[in-house]
């Protein structure tokens, strides 16, 4: 193994550690993570250490466990200020929420992967749990999901589904490549992507691309809601959603326009 090869070992060898000591609430044990990872505990205390002296991970030297440590919070907040919710965008979401009265989403796309950036519910409408600000690789299973896959070609999709897979989340997740293609076809000639009961049961959702200048999609607008209401509304919905996709992308190009300071307005 190069020496280069040895670091990104290392590199992902600590990421692995961290999402280990995220799972649960109280930390883990350094023999909690060494039984995850079937890593040596010698070579779990020695990336401990590196993680700890850089603040990443943190010792609870009471409890003999490791918790997340304070720069992992300065990345969550950074992760934030880099995607950007502006104030419009989120008034936005919140009008569509009350007129289309569903829970409403903004997700943005970075590469292949979705950041559902603003959610706007009640407790009449719920989100769908769990989803709050986070990534989602459950693309083909979600409605915000297919819009990202429905602007790539057929390799592209492919490309995707080999990296990602199309793991059956409930019983009406879409199991096959043809099966999602179909759908697809379907939301780049209506604009539209629909999903029903694909992500969480006892949800449905209805998503809407949102475009730059240039035609392309940044992201998309989405809502949700019990399967019932929405087989009843989610025709009457979609005009809704499309007026909101509009403004939402209006307002990402106004922001770009602007100083940075005023887009949290």
């Amino acid at each position: 193994m190069t020496t280069r090869d040895a670091g990104m070992a290392s590199v992902q060898k600590a990421f692995a550690l961290l999402d280990v000591v995220a799972r649960d609430p109280r930390g883990a044990t350094a023999k909690d993570i060494s039984a995850a990872l079937g890593i040596p505990l010698p070579s779990v205390y020695r990336l401990l250490q590196t993680l700890v002296a850089s603040e990443h991970v943190v010792h609870l030297k009471d409890q003999r466990r490791y918790g997340l440590g304070y720069k992992v919070h300065a990345l969550d907040t950074s992760l934030r200020q880099q995607v950007g919710t502006p104030g419009t965008v989120r008034r936005a979401v919140r009008d569509l929420h009350a007129t289309a009265d569903a829970a409403a989403y903004f997700a943005v796309y970075r590469g292949d992967a979705i950041v559902v950036a603003h959610v706007v519910d009640s407790p009449r409408r719920p989100r769908l749990d769990p989803l709050d600000f986070g990534f989602t690789d459950a693309a083909h299973a979600t409605a915000f999901g297919k819009i990202l896959l429905a602007r790539m070609d057929r390799d592209e999709v492919a490309e995707y589904l080999q990296r990602h897979g199309m793991p059956g989340l409930t019983d009406r997740t879409l199991r096959t490549p043809e099966a999602l293609h179909q759908q697809l076809r379907r939301v780049r000639a209506e604009g539209i992507a629909v999903e029903r009961e694909e992500f969480v049961p006892g949800a449905s959702c209805l998503a809407a691309p949102v475009l730059d200048a240039a035609g392309r999609t940044l992201g998309s607008v989405a809502v949700s809601l019990r399967p019932p209401d929405f087989e009843r509304r989610h025709r009457a919905i979609a005009p809704v959603l499309r007026d909101a996709a509009d403004r939402v992308g209006r307002a990402l190009r106004a922001a770009e326009d602007c100083p940075a300071g005023r887009l949290a307005d």
